[in-house]
């Protein structure tokens, strides 16, 4: 998504804003697994998608490395990832695309956790859809400049969550409800379509 698409809701195309390697799909019930990567700590978040209730929060925790070498917290974040794939049984995984950082060392670390991630979440009958993090915001927030406290906020709201959240999971919740907006788009758009082609 450009820098100049703006800051209202209303500019939002989640479905320009991804950058999917799969069409986003259109059947329910869907389990989504959002994921927030980063070298240190990894937010995951789980949402099942149904028609009779919209999303609904099934769980959500942070896979922390510790502080070892950067080979062993990147198999860290990769075990981590697969077990939660083994547990829950996610249809599509979203997680957050790269940014350009300004530490050239801290981008390189964060691309190399990304990479663990997606490699962990890409098995079989799973989708990958990418999100960049303005986007997210954008889709959940109202505005793609939002902080993390706000973007937390929201997601309590939205998912009716009354725990406290922690921000690297409530990042990666965020980035699965921006995908789930993005399938409720496509499936809109999609019967659209179908509607005016019966018409004519």
């Amino acid at each position: 998504m450009s820098r100049s698409a703006g800051r209202s809701w209303r500019s939002f195309d989640p479905a320009q804003a991804s950058a999917s390697a799969a069409p986003v799909g259109a059947s329910l019930p869907c389990r989504v697994l959002g994921l927030d990567p980063g070298s240190l700590r990894t937010g995951w978040g789980i949402i099942d998608l149904n028609d009779a209730q919209g999303q609904v929060h099934v769980a959500n925790g942070c896979i922390r490395t510790g502080s070892g070498t950067l080979a062993s917290r990147l198999r860290a974040i990769h075990d981590g990832i697969v077990e939660l794939m083994q547990q829950y049984r996610p249809q599509e995984v979203a997680i957050e695309r790269v940014f350009v950082h300004r530490n050239p060392d801290s981008a390189l670390k964060l691309g190399q956790a990304r990479g663990v991630a997606l490699l962990a979440a890409c098995q079989p009958g799973v989708d990958i859809h990418e999100y960049a993090p303005r986007a997210v915001k954008l889709a959940v927030v109202g505005t793609g400049a939002a902080d993390k406290t706000q973007v937390a906020h929201m997601i309590c709201a939205l998912l009716r969550i009354s725990a406290p959240l922690g921000p690297d999971a409530a990042d990666a919740l965020a980035i699965g409800l921006c995908h789930a907006q993005a399938r409720r788009l496509h499936n809109l758009r999609s019967a659209a379509v179908a509607a005016h082609r019966r018409a004519v």
